[in-house]
């Protein structure tokens, strides 16, 4: 008599998580059934160097919508190959690069810098997505993110360090020094830019002169003026940041 209660306790309890769970149970589903396509898809083009990509590719062109689930599918079954994957999932909708890199990320499979480096060199037009997802993930790396990204993608420096500024003005100067080490040819340019976002910022021409060679300190200076900092701020500015006076008084021959 004992047994009756806990038979229907049991029972009650596979009943409640049926009915309360259904959602979970058709993703179950839908996962299983993806994983299956994958598998054949694998199968059909097996002696193929790029069948990872390729059916990565097809899936999500049929089901873009489930993304997380054929990356995580994929990830799962060749973790080495993630190359392959981000290949296949950008190609197939290139609007969805943000969100390939972030599930990627996730998925640890790789580092940070391989990851951002790979992505924006297949799809730089979508670099700021990119930096902007490598972010979110790894907020503390930021530096590092700009860094990895500006220096694959050069073109798409200004694009990436303004948006990545504004987006997180208290790093500004930290931004700006990694910009201006990974570009020193384009140290004008950034500094112009990020005095646009932070006009009157001496500490910009400090940090500035500071990540940069000696002889780009009149550049500095110059283009400070020119951005509407005075003079005498832009001299004492430059000083600070360890230009040398023998440099400065050059500015104003």
């Amino acid at each position: 008599m004992k047994l009756l209660p806990l038979l229907c306790l049991i029972g009650f309890l596979f009943s409640f998580t049926a009915n309360s769970n259904p959602h979970s149970l058709k993703q179950t589903r839908q996962i299983a059934v993806l994983s299956t396509m994958f598998d054949q898809l694998m199968y059909r083009q097996i002696n193929s160097e790029m069948a990872v990509e390729r059916s990565v590719n097809a899936l999500l062109r049929s089901y873009p919508e489930q993304i997380t689930s054929v990356l995580k599918i994929a990830v799962a079954k060749y973790p080495q190959e993630y190359e392959q994957i981000i290949c296949g999932a950008i190609r197939a909708e290139p609007a969805l690069t943000s969100d390939v890199v972030h599930i990627i990320l996730k998925s640890n499979i790789a580092s940070i810098e391989d990851i951002i480096s790979f992505a924006v060199s297949e799809e730089p037009a979508y670099a700021v997505e990119i930096v902007n997802a490598a972010v979110s993930h790894t907020p503390s790396n930021i530096e590092n993110i700009v860094r990895v990204a500006i220096m694959t993608e050069p073109l798409m420096a200004k694009q990436i360090v303004d948006s990545t500024m504004q987006s997180y003005p208290e790093k500004i100067l930290d931004i700006l020094a990694v910009a201006i080490k990974a570009l020193p040819e384009q140290v004008s340019s950034i500094v112009r830019n990020t005095l646009r976002i932070s006009p009157d910022n001496t500490e910009v021409v400090s940090i500035a002169v500071n990540s940069s060679s000696g002889n780009k300190a009149r550049e500095i200076i110059s283009t400070a003026v020119k951005s509407g900092i005075s003079q005498e701020s832009a001299t004492a500015a430059a000083i600070a940041g360890g230009a040398l006076k023998s440099d400065i008084a050059k500015v104003n021959e």
